[in-house]
């Protein structure tokens, strides 16, 4: 089917034989249809992905609330530090 999008190609190695029979057993309704099985296996794993990316988000934004303030700094240290930047 013409299309001006990029296309991809894909050989079937030992570890992409493995992610189809994987996929096969998930989605056996597709089984004789490997193309979308590869289809269904990128939407599942960006779905996992963009669930651990907003997890680790999740996770690094508490650390830096339970860090915040528990800092204490001596009389002065803003002013010293200050003195050393350009104007």
């Amino acid at each position: 089917m013409p299309t001006t999008r990029p296309r991809y190609a894909i050989t079937e190695t030992p570890e992409i034989s493995r992610a189809l029979e994987a996929a096969r057993r998930k989605w056996p309704e597709d089984s004789d249809r490997p193309a979308k099985l590869i289809l269904r296996l990128i939407h599942d794993s960006a779905s996992r992905i963009d669930d651990q990316l907003e997890q680790d988000r999740a996770r690094r934004l508490q650390a830096i609330r339970d860090a915040a303030g528990s800092f204490e700094y001596p009389e002065g240290y803003l002013e010293d530090l200050r003195k050393d930047w350009p104007e």
